[in-house]
């Protein structure tokens, strides 16, 4: 139990880091800001997934009915449960944008 919270508070210390700046290519930011948690190809470590609810960005589910603004709105408010904080602080509104849009694109499965 001790490892899953050293993961969890490592994870949200990551996510915090500072990326604010020019805009970036989606998956540049993506790279930088959400592959640490959910993986540099979408699909999050099974440590992760188990110790905090990491989601696949990946999986069928969420991809039949994810789009730039339901990113968006996750990446500006964080999850419901608050495990994955709001980046507002950390990514400029183009770059959120950017990764939103990337994300939500069917090229983020095919480049990964």
């Amino acid at each position: 139990m001790r490892h899953g919270w050293l993961a969890l508070a490592a994870a949200i210390a990551a996510c915090h880091g500072d990326l604010a700046g020019d805009a970036k290519g989606g998956a540049q930011v993506f790279e930088s800001a959400c592959a640490r948690c959910h993986g540099t190809r979408g699909k999050p470590a099974a440590a992760m997934v188990a110790s905090i609810g990491v989601k696949d960005l990946t999986s069928p589910e969420l991809r039949a009915r994810i789009t730039p603004e339901l990113v968006e709105k996750q990446i500006r408010d964080g999850s419901p449960n608050k495990l994955m904080p709001s980046f507002v602080d950390a990514l400029n509104d183009a770059q959120i944008k950017s990764v939103a849009s990337f994300v939500a694109s069917p090229q983020f499965l095919e480049l990964r």
